[in-house]
């Protein structure tokens, strides 16, 4: 991998606009276990779907069951060294996007700015209204299921639902449309942390690399998109990404 390493950096020592795809490999060394991964919690429990969700009382209730037993881990990380990494890839202008699955936060905590940021599977530490759309912090809405073990309430009566896509539910649009046009105008692009087999999502560093733009993968063990990469660097992101990016 060293040879690989350099090669790498030398492509993006090179690219002025990158685009940079993030999963969930690139936080689990902030302590974010990594739910749809080999081993995940999503290969352990029936996922609830959006559709069961909205109809169902029960479904309500396993979710927010499921989100009391998570949030603390989100609630308790911070950025990492990956994180880091990008947010000075960017302070030198050569950022063109940061599109990341991930529903974390924990770009932003570390600085990536939010022109820059796509956060394509939306945000767990908020819920939000199916009525009137209003968002309250995920901490005051677990309070409440706390309280009365009752599915929470918007103050306008509506239910609650985390800010997050859930399976079965469609993507934004306007994320989308922010994605690939970056795929487009980028000149090379970088995903991290990621198995690349999560659809739509994947599919936009593989819009760049269709678009003809070069391609480095950084994950721990393999992913989809392997045999299309320019370059796979296989290993923690934590560990790679400092030294890939280094002098940025």
């Amino acid at each position: 991998m060293p040879n690989d390493l350099e090669t790498a950096r030398e492509l993006i020592r090179k690219a002025e606009k990158i685009l940079v795809f993030t999963g969930a490999g690139i936080s689990t060394g902030s302590g974010i276990p990594d739910y749809r991964g080999p081993g995940g919690e999503w290969l352990k429990r029936e996922p609830v779907l959006y559709q069961e969700f909205i109809a169902s009382t029960k479904s309500k209730l396993d979710y927010w069951r499921y989100k009391a037993d998570t949030f603390p881990a989100f609630s308790a990380a911070v950025p990492n060294a990956a994180h880091l990494a990008l947010v000075a890839l960017e302070r030198a202008g050569r950022l063109r996007a940061l599109v990341t699955q991930n529903i974390d936060n924990l770009h932003r905590a570390a600085g990536t700015h939010t022109d820059k940021l796509v956060e394509l599977h939306g945000s767990g530490l908020y819920a939000e209204c199916l009525d009137c759309f209003e968002w309250v912090s995920m901490a005051e809405a677990l309070a409440a299921f706390k309280k009365d073990g009752a599915p929470p309430q918007c103050v306008c009566g509506g239910w609650l639902k985390p800010a997050v896509v859930m399976f079965g539910e469609p993507l934004e649009r306007e994320d989308l449309i922010k994605a690939f046009r970056a795929a487009e105008e980028c000149d090379l692009a970088l995903s991290v942390g990621s198995s690349l087999s999560v659809e739509p999502a994947a599919s936009v560093p593989l819009a760049a690399k269709a678009a003809g733009k070069l391609y480095i993968v950084v994950n721990r063990g393999p992913t989809a998109h392997d045999g299309a990469a320019d370059i796979k660097l296989d290993g923690d992101a934590c560990e790679i990404l400092p030294l890939l990016l280094r002098g940025f």
